[in-house]
């Protein structure tokens, strides 16, 4: 990316090989899973609050295969799977990290399901905690079929909360199976939240914006939402939980995870998987919306 302008200003350019530094290691990529704010940091939307170098390469989650390490005592040898974050330009074939920002992935997950998981847990984690969700509340997850909703239902029904989960009528059943009640967002979303609780719920968690913050209200306090996709959400007295930003994104956010979904505890969804010639495409549908789970982008197979 060498400008703000959308999709027209990515170029695919051939550059050396990065080599890691002492404390680092380099990942040969296997998936670069997709996120919002690679569209909008391309858009120059969020410009002010994420600043960028030119020329810059994005994505941070990646998953794929350690092939060189460099000085310095960790865990981590040439040949382990993993998954987790990049310091920037994870949408190539060769990306450095260091040790504490990826996770082995275990037998039974594979790189391809892995790659989905890292950055959703830890948002979901995040804003659970900065919303201050204590157990046994009742709690509204809109966009809760999405990678980040979904996360967020599992870790919130697991701690015993009541999840009501806004999705498209075609989501409903996947958002039963993970405990949550489902549902629909848009025109019909207060009444049937009246009717999922009717004593009301306790807080709201925002991943899907589309106007949920302004629509939920009038009936939970501004102090009781919070939002992870809705950048204008703060002139309306909510916060949106931007983390420390990439370069502090660690792997004991989301590595005790990676058990459970080799183990099927925890689910994850693909929506769809591209290849890395197509990653245009693959942020356009991520752009558009209305889809399960997690985009994908094919780098190498791997495993």
């Amino acid at each position: 990316m060498s400008r703000y302008g959308g999709f027209d200003a990515v170029e695919y350019r051939e550059v050396g090989e990065p080599v890691p530094g002492p404390g680092e290691i380099r990942v040969r990529v296997a998936y670069v899973a997709v996120n919002a704010i690679e569209w909008k940091i391309l858009a120059g939307s969020v410009a002010e609050l994420l600043p960028q170098t030119f020329p810059v390469v994005l994505g941070n989650e990646v998953s794929g295969v350690v092939d060189h390490v460099g000085d310095g005592e960790h865990d981590l040898r040439v040949g382990d799977r993993v998954t987790g974050f990049v310091r920037g330009g994870g949408d190539a074939e060769y990306v450095l990290t260091t040790p504490d920002r990826v996770a082995v992935v275990p037998d039974g997950l594979s790189l391809r399901r892995a790659a989905t998981i890292p950055q959703g847990v830890e948002t979901a984690r995040r804003a659970i905690r900065e919303l201050g969700v204590e157990d046994g509340e009742t709690v509204l997850v809109n966009g809760a079929a999405g990678s980040i909703g979904s996360a967020a239902v599992q870790l919130l029904v697991d701690r015993g909360v009541v999840v009501i989960g806004t999705a498209r009528p075609d989501n409903h059943e996947y958002l039963r199976g993970l405990g949550a009640i489902p549902i629909e967002y848009g025109t019909r979303l207060l009444d049937q939240l009246a009717a999922a609780a009717p004593k009301g719920v306790d807080r709201a968690l925002d991943c899907g914006s589309r106007g949920f913050v302004r629509q939920i209200l009038p009936v939970v306090p501004a102090d009781r939402v919070i939002t992870v996709a809705d950048f204008e959400a703060q002139a309306l007295g909510v916060p949106i939980t931007m983390g420390a930003g990439p370069h502090e994104l660690y792997a004991d956010s989301f590595r005790d995870v990676l058990p459970l979904a080799a183990r099927g505890r925890f689910a994850t969804e693909i929506a769809a998987e591209f290849p890395l010639s197509e990653l245009t495409a693959a942020w356009k549908m991520n752009e558009d919306g209305h889809f399960r789970g997690k985009i994908v982008v094919k780098v190498a197979q791997l495993d």
